[in-house]
């Protein structure tokens, strides 16, 4: 695990050179994200740690073993960082906009894991929206596909 925050840190001159993205690092900074968004409103509900772990097995096809290293990994990564742009950074680097757009359903996923939108979440995720270049209509439309259509 000690390589992955090496690798995560590290400059990335030969994946610059050939093109190629940083996978493994990417999904680093979106479970760190998506912790952030869990951790935001003071509470990490076992739903929100259950939808993070299901968010990362599903859309990333990973084993359930390294996603709990994974989120062990992001979760001190989180700890360590002075703010968010360095995950937005690296995922603003190696994705798409349509990529982009995912991962802010992902944070949707995880905010109503527990049934609603809190402040602290609004805020948060029209922050990382912003910083993964993200227009307003790109951010409801993700809201509005993966909102409950009884909270509509």
């Amino acid at each position: 695990m000690l390589d992955l925050v090496k690798k995560f840190f590290r400059k990335k001159t030969d994946e610059n050179k050939t093109g190629d993205k940083s996978g493994h690092d990417v999904r680093v900074a979106t479970c760190a994200l998506l912790l952030e968004i869990a951790s935001v409103d003071g509470e990490f509900s076992g739903e929100e740690q259950r939808r993070i772990i299901s968010i990362m097995e599903q859309d990333y096809s990973l084993s359930g073993e390294y996603v709990k290293d994974l989120i062990e990994e992001s979760h001190r990564e989180r700890k360590n960082s002075i703010d968010l742009w360095q995950f937005t950074n690296l995922i603003n680097k190696n994705y798409s906009k349509n990529e982009k757009v995912e991962i802010i359903e992902m944070v949707w996923k995880v905010i109503y894991a527990d049934g609603h939108l809190d402040k602290h979440e609004d805020y948060l995720v029209h922050k990382l929206a912003n910083l993964l270049r993200l227009t307003q209509k790109e951010l409801i439309n993700a809201k509005l596909k993966v909102l409950p259509k009884k909270q509509r």
